[in-house]
């Protein structure tokens, strides 16, 4: 059998760096993690090529070599997905298509052609497909029907399927689910609020694999809570420490958890002597009624401010996510949002309008409230709220932007990462000295000359980093590749702007429509 894995293209987001990416000749931040799974889960006496469209495109070569094409995506992947299930059956193939996305919402996958929904967690479902396929049936969906796989058995992904040099970073997984029941969050729905985790072993043995096939950058663990079971989490950071020790820091990891991290000194240590230097929280709003009613509760035990200084002074820079959209939310969500970034000089922080996603408590309580105004949700932050909030949509939409805008504002960001990177910990680790490559002195360069030459930062510029280097001097560099990612984000902004306000515009007009509709549908019929 050979199988055609395709992952399909995102569209321009906060996560898609292209201009960092630029910087160092990569194309893709991250790879397809789900796909080489999938690729290890399936017989491997099949054959297996890998495309992934935000690399390149599908050759007709590789169309006509195809047994069957198989498709994995997120919610934001979803236009070109439903292109690419369209491509595959224009030309003859068998499409089975699986991830969050298709389990989700199914009903849209199998409407435009897909023959094998294999949903939910593949180490269940993919041996059904894999059964169906050999008793010859062409078309079949596949359900766990509420079961979770234990992860322990989870082979080693098919790292070697990926062109390395695309990429940016590497990503792992060492779990799945989170314990908390935050209710705009999808993760709970698809994979459950009892984290299941897999051995030590088991991804040391995926990290000795990655390490065999020669990559030496940073690795991204890809859990949606990293410490949602503190306890196999400190297991494996011990060995994982030592992994690292023996094999001179070849791995510089970052991950996403939740805000109790700063509650338990002993974890943030050991995440730092691992070599771990990001991390990211979902903070959401530093409006406590918000969290509250939308039950992340997790973020109102203690003070936010003082969890941010403390996972920071432990040396691990916070990436924070913002919502603003919540129900109850008061006015001047976006500038308290923005006071609260500054406030904790948090350098990046992810921003969006809240969507109802499909399934979720969020989506289920506004659906029976009358509230939804499409039940497609996306999570890209330039897309207008799928349902009607309790404060006027223009007014959260306006706030967004200007909050967006004004957050990564050249001369406002270069102070935020200053003063931020002055206090962050200094690292455990000492990985032996590299001689920067070609490429990184090159990166340097051009944000040196635009930064630090070409814009009205330049005074800024040279003054934060001679003064960091003076003062801080074990993170200018980690300072310094922060200062480049507002290379992206200006561009991003803008982005924001353009299509946000455009969308408004759209919607405003059809308010105003639906309105005279209204009106002229009293005018008494005598009078026409």
């Amino acid at each position: 059998m050979r199988a055609l894995l395709i992952y399909p293209l995102f569209p321009k987001t906060f996560w898609s760096y292209e201009k960092i990416l630029e910087l160092v000749n990569r194309k893709v931040l991250l790879p397809p993690l789900g796909l080489v799974t999938v690729a290890a889960i399936l017989p491997q006496d099949w054959e297996f090529k890998l495309v992934d469209r935000n690399i390149r495109t599908v050759t007709e070569a590789e169309w006509a070599w195809a047994d069957v094409v198989i498709l994995s995506a997120m919610i934001v992947q979803k236009s070109d997905l439903l292109d690419q299930i369209r491509e595959a059956k224009r030309r003859g193939k068998r499409v089975a298509v699986g991830g969050p996305y298709p389990t989700s919402v199914p009903d849209e996958v199998e409407a435009v052609g897909a023959d094998y929904l294999i949903l939910d967690e593949g180490e269940i479902t993919l041996p059904m497909f894999v059964e169906a396929i050999q008793r010859g049936e062409t078309a079949g969906i596949f359900r766990a029907n509420g079961e979770k796989p234990d992860v322990t058995t989870t082979p080693i992904p098919r790292f070697d399927l990926l062109e390395f040099d695309a990429y940016d970073s590497m990503s792992v997984q060492f779990s799945r689910g989170c314990p908390f029941q935050c209710e705009f969050c999808d993760i709970i729905v698809l994979y459950g609020r009892k984290p299941r985790t897999k051995a030590p072993a088991q991804l040391l043995a995926e990290l000795d694999c990655l390490y065999k096939l020669g990559w030496r950058r940073g690795v991204f663990m890809v859990d949606d809570n990293f410490i949602g079971n503190k306890r196999n989490v400190k297991l494996l950071l011990k060995e994982l420490k030592v992994w690292q020790v023996e094999h001179q820091y070849p791995f510089r990891f970052n991950t996403e958890a939740s805000v109790d991290l700063a509650e338990d000194p002993e974890l943030m240590q050991l995440m730092v002597e691992c070599y771990f230097d990001a991390v990211f929280l979902g903070i959401e709003t530093p409006d406590e009624d918000s969290l509250q009613l939308t039950k992340k509760f997790q973020n109102t035990r203690s003070s936010l401010v003082e969890a941010v200084e403390t996972i920071t002074r432990a040396g691990l820079r916070i990436i924070a996510g913002f919502i603003v959209g919540f129900d109850g939310e008061k006015s001047g969500a976006g500038d308290r949002i923005v006071r609260f970034a500054e406030q904790t000089g948090i350098p990046t922080t992810t921003f969006a309008m809240l969507q109802a996603l499909p399934n979720t408590a969020l989506w289920h309580r506004l659906d029976k409230e009358g509230r939804l105004r499409s039940k497609d949700g996306n999570i890209n932050q330039t897309t207008l709220m799928n349902f009607i909030p309790t404060r006027p949509l223009e007014e959260i939409a306006r706030e967004y932007v200007e909050a967006f805008w004004q957050l990564y504002e050249p001369e406002q960001y270069l102070d935020r990462v200053y003063h931020y990177f002055l206090k962050l910990g200094a690292p455990k680790c000492k990985p032996p000295f590299k001689l920067p490559t070609w490429v990184d002195l090159k990166a340097v360069a051009i944000v040196c000359w635009r930064q630090g030459i070409k814009r009205q930062t330049r005074w800024k510029f040279w003054h934060h980093l001679v003064s960091m280097i003076i003062r801080n001097p074990e993170v200018w560099e980690h300072y310094l590749i922060v200062c480049a990612h507002n290379e992206h984000f200006l561009e991003y902004r803008q982005i924001v702007r353009d299509q946000i306000e455009g969308q408004l515009a759209e919607f405003l007009a059809g308010e105003a429509k639906q309105k005279q509709v209204t009106e002229e549908s009293k005018i008494p019929v005598s009078l026409v």
